[in-house]
């Protein structure tokens, strides 16, 4: 009997002691972990509240706060304004079809039907005295350009200068002391980075949303063709109509783009929108406002993006760079020493993979810069200093004032640059840089027209234009003049009086 109790005693003693031992060992366990969340709670006091909860926030959250996203929205929202533009359209394929005929049966020029068509858009205000950036789509054709402000009154606008070939145009507005945006430097922008785009989406005024930078330096081919400047920045903030010509601003609230376009199967948003570098639009703003027009500078070559069988074909060893197939006796690059075979790889120190990123760094200087451009030849790398030319192989700044406006046929000429020349195969002309309301605008002949004579006589300049115009017989004006790259050739008459 004794001894059972002796056992039962000993059994009683073991579990005493495991259920101290597991009770002792979940008590420092606690304390632990409590001291491995104080210590840890310590090190993130800006994020953590003190519960389970906020440390795990903290430890997985974005380092940036809501605030962030706040203070980017109040700074853009009252610098994007509500652009709302008219647009008079005139001709029918009535009058399209008949018009010349009914010209010649009633003795003089016949006024097209007229209709009305409105679209919306939206800005950037750049600066305190009212200059305004936009796309030039949104603008483009417009007989009159209402802005809103965020605060809602309204101005009109004129335009300062527009081009396709970035889809970008400058308005401005009468007045002083408006809130405006401050650029960024968009080649410093990175892949991942938030950015907020702020815009008149549907028409609604001052929508912001949010989005990270996808990538960068985009060719989307929706400009046209090979003389664009595609660089796109993607993201994938919400864009819809309406919010074209708006900001894109990172988190400090600069302007890092001009939103543009979108990818869609539909005509609204579906994951992909592009916006202008603003790196870019700095360089054509100030063109416009100094110069009236953009100065376009070119490198002088022609380039193929390397793939892996281009590689294998010129026995390259490298897949990074452009790929130099051709380069212009008269350009910058011939000039300095660079060759067909060379390989870019950099453009003052920007890496160069493609022909958009080439693009988009070479469009935001002028003819007479010089730019630091480092090739590959022969597995040895070379450094080279080349002096940026015009379309026309030269240095010169193209001034607005070069331009002249014909009232008459309602459209704004400059003498055609020799290269159009070389390439047409007529030393004479006058190249169409705008049309406005007029006879052309009427027949539909677009700005890549040029007139070759008018009444059977050449015209190189406005003095032979205006004497030209004058020896119309009869009312009849005669003008003959054919595409800008030469692939076909019209002639087209119209009644004056």
């Amino acid at each position: 009997m004794k001894s059972k109790n002796s056992i039962l005693i000993l059994l009683l003693s073991a579990v005493v002691l495991i259920l101290s031992f597991f009770t002792l060992n979940l008590y420092f366990s606690e304390r632990d972990l409590e001291k491995s969340l104080e210590k840890f709670s310590t090190s993130e006091t800006s994020q953590v509240n003190g519960d389970v909860f906020s440390t795990y926030k903290a430890a997985y959250m974005p380092a940036m706060g809501d605030d962030n996203f706040v203070s980017a929205a109040e700074k853009t929202v009252n610098t994007v304004v509500h652009i709302r533009t008219e647009i008079i359209k005139r001709g029918n394929t009535y009058y399209d079809f008949f018009g010349q005929l009914l010209e010649q049966l009633y003795g003089g020029p016949i006024e097209a039907p007229s209709s009305v068509s409105v679209a919306y858009g939206s800005g950037v205000v750049i600066s305190p005295d009212g200059y305004i950036v936009t796309n030039n789509h949104v603008v483009d054709g417009a007989n009159k350009i209402e802005v809103t402000f965020n605060d809602k009154h309204k101005r009109i606008a004129t335009i300062v200068g527009k081009d396709p070939s970035t889809d970008l145009a400058l308005i401005k507005v009468d007045g002083s002391d408006y809130d405006y945006l401050t650029f960024g430097d968009s080649d410093k922008v990175r892949v991942g980075e938030w950015v907020l785009a702020v815009g008149n989406p549907f028409n609604l005024t001052s929508t912001v949303t949010a989005g990270i930078v996808s990538a960068k330096a985009r060719n989307i081919n929706i400009l046209g063709d090979g003389s664009t400047i595609e660089s796109f920045i993607q993201t994938d903030a919400v864009i819809n109509p309406g919010n074209s010509g708006g900001a894109l601003v990172d988190m400090s609230g600069n302007l890092v783009g001009i939103n543009a376009a979108i990818a869609s199967h539909t005509g609204v948003y579906e994951g992909y929108s592009f916006a202008i570098p603003s790196n870019i639009v700095k360089k054509v703003v100030g063109d416009f406002i100094e110069y009236g027009s953009l100065q376009r500078a070119y490198l002088g070559v022609g380039v193929a993006e390397l793939t892996q069988e281009l590689a294998d074909k010129e026995g390259l060893d490298v897949l990074s760079g452009v790929y130099i197939s051709s380069v212009e006796e008269s350009g910058g690059a011939a000039k300095a020493g660079i060759k067909v075979g060379d390989v870019i790889i950099s453009i003052n120190d920007n890496s160069i993979n493609t022909f958009s990123e080439l693009t988009g760094i070479v469009g935001q200087y002028r003819p007479g810069d010089i730019v630091r451009v480092k090739v590959i030849r022969d597995d040895k790398t070379i450094d080279y200093e080349v002096t940026l030319k015009n379309l026309n192989g030269t240095e010169d700044i193209t001034k607005d004032s070069d331009n002249f406006y014909n009232d008459f046929l309602g459209i704004v000429l400059q003498q055609v640059p020799a290269s159009l020349q070389q390439k047409t195969g007529y030393n004479y002309g006058l190249k169409i840089v705008e049309i406005r309301d007029g006879i052309f605008k009427q027949r539909g002949v677009n700005e890549n027209f040029i007139i070759l004579s008018v009444n059977n006589q050449k015209v190189s300049n406005e003095k032979e234009l205006t004497n030209a115009l004058n020896n119309g017989k009869n009312g009849k004006t005669r003008i003959e003049g054919i595409n800008s790259d030469g692939s076909w050739k019209t002639t087209f008459e119209f009644y004056s009086n």
